[in-house]
């Protein structure tokens, strides 16, 4: 890889904020299916009784959803941060 294709600091937090935004959106589409099987284990399947272990591996998911989020914030700041001040008209 030539000098003019190497990444910078930047593009490595900007690819890892980009992966962690994709992660996140599956992981909401994930805890979003967990509550949708838990109403059933709650419900109509409640005599097997596994409702606490859908709602653990819910709260489980749930939890890298929001450690997720802070990361992405954290990261995003970080790359604000990064950015080369403007230069000042003269």
């Amino acid at each position: 890889m030539s000098d003019e294709h190497a990444k910078t600091p930047a593009d490595h937090i900007g690819n890892t904020v980009t992966q962690l935004k994709e992660m996140r959106h599956y992981s909401k589409n994930n805890v979003e299916t967990l509550t949708a099987e838990w109403l059933l284990f709650d419900g109509e399947l409640s005599k097997l009784k596994l409702a606490d272990k859908i709602a653990d591996l819910m709260d489980r998911q749930g939890q890298l959803h929001e450690a997720l989020e802070n990361a992405i914030v954290d990261l995003e700041e970080v790359l604000e941060k990064m950015k080369p001040e403007p230069e000042a008209e003269a």
